[in-house]
């Protein structure tokens, strides 16, 4: 069986807080290698009201954060807390991020990512975004672990 993060088991895995904490859950969780993440973009999202008033749309920046924080709260679930205490995972570098789609609100952004390798400190994954089964945006990312002083 899969397990399933709600946010408050995500707040105590991430430093992110509102209102740049954008997952919302992490199910399907495989450890150390695959999730699903769900972020609820609705009409009253901080970054709605100036991107833009009109016309909604999330950010593709922020779709590539909300990758990298489920990531990040994969990888600190699957790791010996004691390996991760005191730790940040910062992002690296973004490869091939595509976006197909426009995010609109009222909507729930599924990114189903993946852990491709590990090195050390450093991680390599990749990830799809999806909204009612169409794809709306996919990346690759690298990541690493620091000392969180």
């Amino acid at each position: 069986m899969s397990k399933t993060l709600n946010k408050e088991d995500i707040i105590n895995l991430l430093p992110h807080r509102e209102p740049m904490l954008l997952i919302n859950e992490l199910k399907n969780i495989k450890k150390l290698h695959s999730a699903t993440a769900i972020v609820k973009v609705k009409k009253d999202s901080f970054f709605v009201q100036g991107h833009f008033p009109d016309n909604p749309v999330m950010p593709g920046v922020l779709i590539v954060e909300a990758f990298g924080q489920a990531a990040a709260a994969l990888t600190a679930d699957g790791l010996d807390k004691k390996t991760y205490e005191d730790k940040l995972v910062f992002l690296m570098s973004v490869e091939k991020a595509r976006f197909r789609n426009p995010v609109i609100p009222d909507c729930d952004l599924e990114l189903n990512i993946e852990a491709v390798r590990s090195h050390g400190r450093v991680w390599k994954y990749k990830g799809e975004a999806f909204v009612e089964s169409k794809k709306m945006a996919d990346a690759q990312w690298s990541a690493t672990i620091v000392d969180r002083k």
